[in-house]
């Protein structure tokens, strides 16, 4: 669809755009989505996919994120050791630094001590901050570590 100025055929949507500068309203909104990759460790333990401990996880694409949202992941954590362990997990690497600022990782592990062959549902939590600003895509590695 054009205008017609004198002579000429102006798009409308160029028009619009030009006219809501001008009034200095906004009449686009874009949604600013990031990517995550990261890199999962495990110490004295294994985490996996699945509840019988036969797919393990590597890596945990995120996949796009927008900001001020969370995304949840299940895995399940298996005690490969020969004694009771208690978990906790760490999160480095982050790439660019700035995004730890703006990203946190959680999850629903209660310090309870894990037995020998036993497995742990667990549930991680991603959560992005809506501030964050001039970080299109991140990573970072978690490190699950099980000590006893």
């Amino acid at each position: 669809m054009t205008l017609q100025s004198g002579n000429k055929q102006i798009p409308i949507l160029i028009s619009v755009a030009v006219i809501a500068f001008i009034l200095g309203v906004s009449v686009f909104s874009y949604i600013l989505l990031q990517h995550n990759v990261g890199n999962v460790k495990a110490i004295n333990i294994g985490i996996y996919w699945d509840s019988s401990c036969t797919n393990e996880v590597s890596l945990i694409d995120w996949g796009m994120i927008e900001p001020g949202t969370t995304e949840n992941v299940t895995l399940y954590v298996m005690n490969t050791g020969n004694s009771n362990v208690m978990l906790s997990m760490n999160k480095t690497n982050w790439l660019p630094s700035s995004a730890s600022n703006y990203i946190t990782l959680s999850w629903d592990y209660e310090n309870q001590s894990i037995g020998p062959s036993q497995v742990l549902q667990t549930t991680l939590t991603l959560s992005m901050s809506p501030s964050i600003q001039e970080i299109t895509s991140f990573s970072f590695d978690i490190v699950f570590t099980g000590s006893g």
